[in-house]
């Protein structure tokens, strides 16, 4: 049984049987391919990703366009208040000319405060004795039972309180000097409290509408989940069939279902907000989810798994050391989940809990990326790699025809089967998975050196000797090492560190070089010594290297930068060389050009930056920005680096 994705969808058809040489990890990777993301905004693994507001602030956005609506409402509201009656338009003219109330006149003692109790009872059986009718009378006298009530009076006293403060001449004398500042802090601190108020916000997934209740449910014991999902935040969960069975499969970082650590993997759906989801496929459970969102309400029969207590895993950060595309893998277990990513990318793995499967995010595109990306794992993406070369080194006896040729090859294909416990040379020459890495400042004692590498007539020389020149004092060169004689005009480690034969081979052995070579049967090198003389000067070492070299120049303490000079289209390096009078043939600038290629295919792994150099004028600038850039802005360097 074989099983693809068709727009999103899982089909299943027949196979007409397994290929041969086969292995467990990769019919398990078939079988868990049946797996489908019931709510995945998009595929993960394009490139470019829509960009999405966050969820906070268009609430805040919202909140101040309701504000300031509201404002303006109560603006012209009041306008129209005023405008409409011609005795409030006078007094919003003249604030301090009011309308007499004489009732608030005849509650002011002789001496202008406020009416005392006794007052009250004695007016009121004044009025009681000018009343003729009887209703009257019986009227009054409730009211008199109600003033003497304990509870009226306690009200009364606090009325004329609060009414005598309102009476007091406005604003108030100062009790103190600094009082006027106190005032102004106070009244700060109130605003800012409730500002404060005004812009909380709710959290994202709000636990309060989060529950789990275990029940009986058909007699089986079942647990009801209710998750609150909002619209612009996914579920994060891929479900597989088991016969008619719809169970969790994964629980993706990033959604509804791991903020809330309610769902597990394992655990058989019985229904969703009351639709019955057993004997269904995950095609259907895909369109039940698409438009869900609020509260889900979750019928689960619990899983029978054993749980391990939950740790805080540790984010690890690695560099891609090969290309990736899910829609071209047969193995992943959701494709709508796979991370495309390219060599050179900069990988967050915030979950290894399945070692095939890693779950992670692109750097940069945390923010755009709702739900983390499945990844290969390392071991799994070593493995497979390795049985793809041994199939390849397999058909390579097949076209040459010949049956002995064809016994030696399998029996040295039989020795270089990959053991990841066992040939761990093998892993770092061949096979290019992932490498940890972490971030890394350079101190300003302490520049990295830059070296720069490309095919030959690429025009590294050239960039380097322009930043000699123009920047001496930044700039520098490592003095290299010859066994040739001295010269009347050169200057021992000036010019050349003039070393013996014999001494300059025991360097060698020692592997103190970056790169050597022999030219008219001297030796010529370029040492790790002479590169840290130039890094404890404070100044920058320029270095233009060949490809072998870069294996020792990264197994060093020198901590370089790599740039690769990459050459533009043919035409175009046509025109450059000729500015440099040089007129090579079609078939050189061919050579150039895809011998620049071979060095990307190779050791693009191992490049922090790639200049294409379409103009002299312009690659220099791109250069030197990548060189500044060091200083300002922390790069990512390999974890072993920083040990």
């Amino acid at each position: 049984m074989t099983t693809s994705h068709m727009n999103g969808y899982v089909t299943e058809s027949d196979g007409g049987g397994g290929s041969g040489g086969g292995t467990d990890f990769l019919e398990e990777g078939v079988q868990r391919h049946r797996e489908m993301a019931v709510d995945c905004p998009s595929e993960l693994g394009a490139r470019t990703l829509p960009v999405r507001r966050s969820a906070q602030l268009e609430r805040i956005r919202q909140q101040q366009e309701d504000r300031r609506r509201r404002e303006e409402e109560g603006r012209n509201r009041q306008e129209l208040d005023l405008n409409s009656s011609m005795r409030l338009k006078k007094l919003s003219q003249n604030p301090k000319v009011g309308i007499d109330n004489p009732t608030f006149e005849q509650m002011e003692g002789p001496g202008g405060s406020i009416g005392e109790l006794e007052d009250l009872l004695m007016s009121l059986k004044q009025v009681q004795h000018s009343l003729n009718d009887s209703q009257s009378q019986e009227d009054i006298e409730l009211v008199l039972q109600l003033v003497q009530k304990p509870d009226f009076q306690k009200a009364f006293n606090i009325h004329n309180a609060v009414a005598h403060y309102m009476n007091r001449p406005s604003p108030p004398y100062p009790m103190m000097d600094h009082a006027q500042g106190l005032a102004q802090e106070a009244l700060m601190m109130a605003h800012d409290s409730v500002a404060e108020q005004e812009m909380q916000l709710e959290p994202l997934v709000p636990s309060v509408s989060q529950s789990e209740t275990l029940t009986q449910w058909g007699g089986e014991t079942v647990k009801i989940v209710r998750i609150e999902k909002a619209k612009d935040i996914p579920l994060g969960a891929t479900v597989r069939n088991d016969m008619d069975s719809v169970v969790i499969s994964r629980i993706v970082k990033g959604g509804a279902a791991e903020n809330s650590g309610l769902l597990h993997e394992g655990d058989e759906i019985l229904e969703i907000n009351s639709v019955e989801i057993r004997g269904k496929d995950v095609n259907e459970v895909f369109d039940i989810l698409a438009d869900m969102h609020g509260v889900l309400t979750f019928v689960l029969i619990p899983s029978v798994q054993i749980k391990p207590p939950p740790i805080k895993e540790t984010v690890m950060h690695v560099k891609a050391h090969f290309d990736y595309d899910p829609s071209d893998d047969p193995y992943v277990p959701c494709r709508e989940l796979g991370l495309c990513f390219q060599k050179g990318d900069i990988l967050h793995i915030i979950s290894q809990d399945d070692p095939n499967w890693w779950q992670a995010y692109r750097d940069g595109d945390e923010d755009n990326q709702p739900l983390a990306g499945l990844v290969p794992g390392k071991s799994f993406q070593q493995q497979r790699e390795a049985m793809k070369q041994t199939i390849e080194e397999d058909k390579e006896p097949e076209k040459s025809g010949k049956l002995w040729c064809a016994k030696k090859n399998k029996k040295k294909r039989k020795k270089m089967q990959y053991n990841a416990n066992k040939n761990d040379d093998f892993e770092n020459e061949e096979i290019l998975t992932y490498e940890e890495m972490a971030l890394y400042h350079q101190p300003a004692n302490r520049k990295r050196p830059i070296a720069l590498i490309g095919p030959p007539n690429c025009g590294q020389n050239e960039l380097r000797q322009r930043l000699l020149s123009s920047e001496p004092d930044r700039f520098a060169g490592a003095v290299p090492h010859t066994t040739r004689s001295r010269r009347d005009n050169e200057v021992n480690s000036r010019d050349y560190h003039f070393v013996s034969r014999q001494a300059f081979e025991m360097d060698s052995a020692a592997g103190k070089f970056i790169e050597s070579g022999e030219f008219e049967k001297n030796l010529y090198g370029t040492s790790t010594d002479s590169v840290r003389q130039v890094i404890n000067t404070g100044k920058i070492c320029l270095l233009c290297v060949h490809t072998q070299s870069l294996k020792v120049l990264r197994s060093s303490d020198l901590k370089p930068y790599i740039i690769f000079i990459a050459p533009p289209s043919q035409e175009r390096l046509r025109a450059l060389l000729a500015k440099d009078n040089k007129n090579p043939k079609p078939e050189e600038l061919r050579d150039i050009i895809e011998k620049a290629r071979e060095i990307e295919q190779n050791y693009g792994h191992l490049f922090d930056a790639a200049i294409v150099n379409t103009d002299q004028d312009k690659a220099y600038q791109e250069l030197l920005r990548l060189i500044n850039k060091l200083d300002t802005e922390p790069q990512w360097v390999p974890s072993s680096w920083l040990l």
